[in-house]
């Protein structure tokens, strides 16, 4: 009789309780869950580009842990806050180690037109500022700029990847920079598609890659063809026309007919100072280069200040390499497609 009367008693109280109140407040905390993890994984990503350019990261690697006993205790509201403070912490180191690695504007003859043909490192002064550009210049006569991809076809999962001057002895190539965005193997947020680039490309084979993912994308694409190059604003307006050299598809586009295209953006990544790789020309010679210590706004400035009639945006950070007899920036981490610059 006791214990049908505890039972009585337990449904009571049951039926007493706030279940909507319940589901509000389990929906709010895996509102809560949701959110700060998904900035825990933003916030150590960051941290993994910072530590490819600098080995002084104890300070935030503690705080980043921190961070995360924090979140496992619950208190999403201090670990937001913990992780907002680290996110600023890494921003100011990664501004300040990219201006100290940086060439020395100083050290740099100045020069705001590009060279002609070949290498060269420079400083152009713009009406944002002065900058460290590292340049290769070749005549799209008689320069075949090919795209070389380390995968043969379409890739999901764990895709291959090597280094810039791989790619440039094994196509017999004199330059090259790194290619698309793409999620590499160091990244969480990448887990299950590792080395992938969700962007159009065809390469030097004429296979084109994510093409049925990029049907009506509005991303920009630069066509190398015999003796010129071609931007177009969005990939939706290309077909797949395969009697081109390559096609490459990344974003922002920096410079359109002579004019600058991009001033910036809400994503914080492209808003800081770091190495800005492009591809660009003007006439009929076509640029590969980085520009150092800038903005991805700064970038398109600077290219506008040199002259050139159109250039497009390329992968950055720990991505950037440039190859000229040698690498003159870089080589930073494997890639899983590369721009080369190829004598016909």
């Amino acid at each position: 009789m006791a214990e049908i009367d505890s039972l009585k008693k337990e449904f009571e109280e049951l039926k007493n309780q706030d279940q909507i109140k319940i589901n509000k407040d389990l929906t709010t905390e895996i509102n809560n869950i949701q959110k700060t993890y998904k900035q825990s994984i933003s916030v150590y990503e960051d941290l993994t580009d910072l530590k490819a350019i600098s080995k002084d990261t104890k300070k935030l690697d503690d705080l980043y842990a921190l961070a995360i006993s924090i979140l496992a205790n619950r208190d999403y509201s201090q670990a937001t806050d913990k992780l907002n403070e680290l996110a600023k912490n890494i921003a100011d180191e990664k501004a300040k180690v990219t201006v100290a690695s940086a060439p020395a504007t100083a050290n740099v003859p100045q020069n705001n037109t590009p060279p002609g043909s070949g290498y060269s490192r420079q400083t152009v002064n713009s009406d944002t500022g002065s900058f460290v550009v590292s340049i290769v210049a070749a005549d799209l006569g008689s320069t075949k700029v090919i795209v070389d991809t380390a995968s043969d076809s379409d890739c999901s999962n764990n895709c291959p990847v090597l280094p810039l001057a791989t790619y440039v002895s094994r196509s017999g190539a004199f330059a090259g920079v790194n290619g698309t965005y793409f999620c590499p193997a160091e990244y969480p947020s990448c887990a299950g598609k590792t080395g992938t680039f969700d962007l159009l490309v065809m390469n030097k084979n004429k296979t084109y890659f994510n093409s049925g993912n990029n049907v009506y994308s509005n991303n920009p694409i630069v066509v190398f063809q015999s003796g010129s190059m071609r931007f177009i604003g969005s990939g939706s307006g290309w077909g797949r026309d395969t009697g081109v050299d390559g096609v490459l598809m990344n974003y922002p586009l920096l410079v359109n007919g002579g004019n600058v295209s991009f001033g910036g953006d809400d994503d914080p990544k492209k808003g800081s100072k770091g190495n800005r790789s492009f591809v660009a020309n003007k006439g009929s010679i076509g640029y590969i280069g980085v520009v150092h210590s800038a903005t991805v706004a700064e970038a398109a400035r600077v290219l506008k200040t040199m002259g050139m009639e159109n250039a497009l945006n390329l992968d950055d950070g720990g991505s950037t390499a440039l190859w000229s007899g040698g690498y003159k920036v870089g080589p930073g981490r494997n890639l899983p497609n590369v721009i080369l610059f190829v004598k016909k």
